[in-house]
């Protein structure tokens, strides 16, 4: 099942991706009642676990089988929302492809390098992004996210993917001269809205093996990334039971599992171009869809920043 977050008069609202289009849970629960459970956001959903896919999915039966249009949304109408709204904790997994830990010259970590990031990066498909005025070195990286679906503590990798609840895309937004000023890479990471997520949240048992899927980033069109997570150096099972060591995994934080190559700061000194104004840039993962975020200029002090940005709104 894919689920999409949406704004509705100013609110998130949860809606379903089908072949007949989107079908607005909360349209649909008014028209046949739904059973007690049924979730009427992303978070409910995620909380809800499979019982929630469960009545999600009986509540798309019934308004297929009807002739109400009403329910129905264009895809090319929404004003999306992050696919996850609401996370504990965003945590992110550095160099974690072969080859991406060479192209910048790095040695393959030994341990998943952890970072974090926090609920002000969080962004929709279709988004501007503006560019900080701090920094003028922003690259983008193609990653799959993991989206916890049950308390996790102490997992074993076997057991690890049983509790994820699904995955989406993401782009890990990083302003390279703020990220490599210090040893911590906090400021080059948690700009506002530097993690687009989305377009769907795709449930595990659709995405079946995250460890092989095929992932690709283009700016303006051109591919700059282009690899598979089979060349992720920690795999989604390791890393879901490794952060479950250090701290209790909730239902929906988000595990950012790091980038492959093709970034431009693994590009040589002279031919490195940064994100700039105006540049498109989009990513796609296997099954996942396309994550599309347009890069602006900074708003300026004067300028109000609009509420519905990023995972900033109440629920």
């Amino acid at each position: 099942m894919k689920l999409v977050t949406y704004m509705k008069e100013d609110r998130q609202s949860l809606g379903l991706k089908t072949e007949r289009g989107v079908l607005d849970v909360e349209a649909a629960s008014a028209l046949w009642p739904a059973e007690p459970g049924t979730p009427s956001t992303v978070m409910e959903a995620i909380r809800g676990g499979k019982r929630a896919i469960e009545l999600l999915e009986r509540l798309r039966v019934k308004a297929e089988q009807a002739a109400d249009g009403a329910v129905w949304l264009r895809e090319e109408d929404l004003e999306w929302g992050p696919s996850v709204t609401h996370p504990n904790k965003i945590i992110c997994i550095g160099l974690n492809y072969r080859k991406h830990a060479e192209e910048t010259g790095s040695p393959i970590p030994d341990h998943p390098i952890l970072f974090n990031k926090f609920n002000n990066t969080l962004t929709a498909n279709k988004r501007d992004v503006a560019i900080p005025g701090v920094t003028d070195k922003v690259d983008y990286e193609a990653e799959l996210a993991v989206v916890i679906g049950s308390r996790a503590k102490y997992v074993t990798k076997e057991s690890a993917l049983d509790y994820v609840f699904g995955y989406s895309c993401v782009n890990d937004l990083s302003a390279r001269d703020l990220q490599m000023r210090t040893s911590q890479w906090l400021t080059g990471k948690s700009c506002d809205d530097f993690s687009p997520l989305g377009p769907y949240l795709v449930t595990a048992d659709e995405v079946g093996n995250p460890n092989d899927l095929e992932i690709r980033a283009y700016v303006n069109g051109e591919i700059r990334q282009q690899s598979n997570t089979a060349d992720m150096i920690f795999h989604v099972d390791e890393l879901v039971s490794y952060v479950s060591r250090y701290m209790t995994l909730e239902p929906g934080d988000i595990l950012l599992t790091g980038t492959p190559e093709g970034v431009v700061m693994g590009y040589p000194p002279e031919k490195q171009v940064y994100l700039k104004p105006g540049d498109l840039v989009k990513i796609e993962i296997e099954g996942l869809g396309s994550l599309e975020n347009r890069m602006t200029a900074e708003f300026s002090a004067e300028e109000s920043i609009p509420s519905t940005v990023g995972g900033r709104n109440p629920e």
